[in-house]
């Protein structure tokens, strides 16, 4: 084995002697060789998670790189096309289809039946509802029914060697080889999306290792395979987000004619009652006695578009496991629905919104102006669209909290 090293290693120094023009053969070669020692460079740190020599060479003797993967950064190549979720680059309007949120909660009463008992255990055990359980699984992999497309491994390498956030990646690498060395699954089987989400929850490696749950009692954390374990591992993920055991997610409310939309985030902060006192009236269920005392901050996810909602700190575990509202409030109904729920009860809005990259340059300005104080991503999340809002109530523009070229063109001529 330790001969064949120092063979790939002369095998590495001639191809990237040869490989000169990018795109060639040699080049394309030297690219892998590179990748190759990248790789060879991980076993100090395999070594120290207990992975043996074995295994290691085993599972990355035949290891390249997939360039077809989104969200890579590579030298000498066009920029590959970011890995966005669709959370984060559709309007509502789009993400929350009425038919893909009936047919899954659809799917879901029928499923809710069938392991009704296996539901309940995992309610009383993590406090977190079976429709719950059952809304991210069927939003993640379709009731376990997607078929996953990469290799785990490959693509976790990948992403750990060209990828945008490298360190996570080699981190998610090197435990998914500790997967297969305590015998978790295979390689063969570890099959996994884009970004090396695995089995039916799409937990990532690190994930497995914190939250897996071996809920049927066979000895094994079977994410792949077992239903129970699978929806007992969301469920345990869930609560160590911070849900708390009989509160809502959310509670849709109609708002006042002239509420400001810029106090729509986390940091304003009120009793659900006090809030149902200043004019904001609950639309269809009617918050619990409990409810009305806790806590909870105004969403617009459309700005001054579409349905509001107040948001408990449920909402919030939920947007951790995915850092998306689009996202909790797709799973979020789908719950409703499976419970007994019904649809949103206002309309959104079909509102249109302006490329990311546009509302990274808002970002920008805003930065550069002190109105925003978060990350440049290109997102109009919930502190963007208070930044909107914020910048069109200081320029006297209309006050919708809504990012448009309109907005834009205003920013940029006022430079």
């Amino acid at each position: 084995m330790y001969a064949l090293n120092r063979t790939r290693a002369h095998l590495s120094a001639l191809l990237i002697a040869l490989g000169t023009i990018a795109g060639t053969p040699a080049a394309i070669a030297q690219s892998d060789a590179r990748f190759a020692a990248f790789i060879q460079s991980l076993w100090p740190e395999a070594q120290k998670l207990g992975i043996a020599r074995a295994t290691f060479e085993r599972e990355t003797q035949s290891l390249s790189p997939d360039l077809g993967l989104p969200d890579l950064v590579n030298p000498g190549r066009p920029e590959k096309q970011r890995g966005e979720q669709a959370e984060f680059v559709q309007v509502p309007s789009d993400y929350l289809k009425e038919t893909s949120l009936a047919n899954l909660a659809a799917q879901g009463r029928a499923l809710a039946a069938k392991h009704k008992d296996t539901l309940a255990a995992i309610e009383q055990r993590f406090g977190v509802p079976g429709s719950i359980v059952l809304a991210i699984w069927g939003r993640e992999t379709n009731f376990g029914a997607a078929k996953l497309p990469h290799s785990a491994l490959r693509a976790l390498a990948t992403q750990a060697y060209l990828g945008r956030r490298k360190d996570q990646f080699r981190e998610e690498f090197l435990l998914a080889l500790k997967m297969i060395q305590e015998g978790h699954i295979t390689s063969a089987a570890m099959k996994s999306s884009w970004a090396g989400a695995l089995g039916h929850p799409q937990i990532l490696p690190s994930g497995f290792y914190k939250y897996a749950v071996d809920f049927d009692g066979d000895g094994k954390r079977d994410v792949w395979n077992s239903v129970p374990d699978a929806l007992a591992t969301i469920a345990n993920h869930i609560r160590e987000l911070g849900w708390q055991r009989g509160q809502r997610w959310s509670y849709e409310v109609k708002v006042p004619a002239n509420v400001d939309c810029t106090i729509a985030q986390p940091e304003h902060s009120f009793a659900i009652g006090q809030w149902v006192q200043r004019g904001y009236a609950p639309l269809g269920r009617q918050p619990s006695a409990a409810d009305l005392k806790a806590p909870a901050s105004l969403l617009m996810p459309e700005g001054t578009y579409g349905p509001a909602f107040l948001t408990t700190k449920n909402y919030y575990a939920l947007k951790d496991y995915n850092f998306s509202d689009l996202y909790v409030l797709f799973v979020g109904n789908v719950a409703d629905r499976i419970a007994g729920g019904g649809a949103f009860v206002t309309p959104w809005a079909k509102t249109t919104q302006v490329r990311a990259a546009d509302v990274e340059a808002m970002q920008t300005i805003m930065t550069t102006r002190g109105i925003y104080k978060d990350k440049v991503d290109g997102r109009a999340g919930m502190l963007t669209r208070s930044a909107l809002g914020a910048y069109q109530k200081s320029n006297s523009l209309k006050l919708d909290c809504w990012p448009s070229t309109d907005v834009l063109r205003h920013m940029q001529s006022s430079r």
